[in-house]
């Protein structure tokens, strides 16, 4: 087993509708943090929305700096389906690890699709493996999104990515750690272009947005270019703002209503 201890938070101690974890993971060799927003409700097989932070963050971000939770409940009383909300590390590496697998360091990759669903499965009454999956993320996090998004896209029902890395060289604008540190075993591992087409039959419903101030847009704009060459099928709008909070908060809307659309139909 990849997580060898659990810790928990005590809902009535902790923050409303917050359950806060602590994973040993094998994967990782460490223990890292995860919080789930609406994990106690009564419902049953409740769809499940992953969201990866970007460089510098942790489990916490999403809440705390993008107020997640208070656009997801402002939403939900215009009707959005109910999701639980999980939010995890990175897994702590450098400035950010990228959601990589990296074989000195850890395989950040299980860390999210094995350890940390896994966990929540075993954990929440509400969910099941009948509940559908989805995955966000902003910057290093939407590259993470796009990349686990497409190369496990049978395990998915929707992909969405804001300001997104979109090729390990987007890390340099972060990092000054060497972007041979990022290294994969296999060539192709990072590529998330190589993944779509791999699994292009299995592919969820995929869509991603930028800021035409960010400076991630060219990059953004090539991958696009490239997805359309490879004719896959995709949204993506190039809003206005920055690499910045208020963007990612004002944006998440129109994640969690791609992700409401695609449950609807389902149901």
């Amino acid at each position: 087993m990849a997580v060898t201890r659990i810790e928990k938070s005590n809902p009535q101690l902790s923050r409303d509708n917050t359950l806060t974890l602590t994973l040993h993971s094998d994967n990782l060799d460490r223990r890292q943090d995860v919080t789930v927003y609406n994990p106690y409700s009564a419902q049953k097989d409740l769809p499940i929305v992953f969201l990866l932070h970007g460089v510098y963050g942790n489990n916490w971000v999403w809440m705390d700096l993008g107020g997640a939770h208070q656009v997801y409940e402002s939403l939900r009383k215009q009707g959005l389906s109910e999701f639980v909300l999980v939010m995890p590390s990175d897994g702590g590496l450098w400035e950010g690890s990228g959601y990589l697998p990296l074989e000195e360091h850890g395989n950040f990759e299980k860390w999210i699709v094995d350890d940390v669903l896994n966990t929540v499965l075993d954990t929440l009454g509400s969910v099941s493996t009948q509940s559908n999956l989805y995955i966000t993320g902003l910057s290093m996090g939407g590259y993470g999104a796009l990349r686990l998004g497409a190369k496990y896209a049978s395990q998915f029902s929707g992909i969405s990515a804001h300001s997104s890395i979109t090729k390990v060289e987007d890390l340099a604008l972060f990092t000054d750690k060497p972007l041979e540190n990022y290294q994969t075993k296999q060539t192709h591992e990072s590529d998330i272009l190589y993944w779509c087409n791999q699994n292009k039959a299995d592919l969820p419903p995929l869509r991603l947005d930028c800021g035409t101030d960010d400076e991630l847009f060219e990059s953004n704009q090539e991958l696009v270019t490239k997805l359309n060459q490879a004719n896959i099928e995709f949204q993506y709008e190039e809003l206005s703002g920055g690499h910045e909070w208020p963007y990612w908060n004002r944006n998440l809307v129109k994640t969690l209503k791609f992700f409401d659309q695609i449950e609807k139909q389902k149901h």
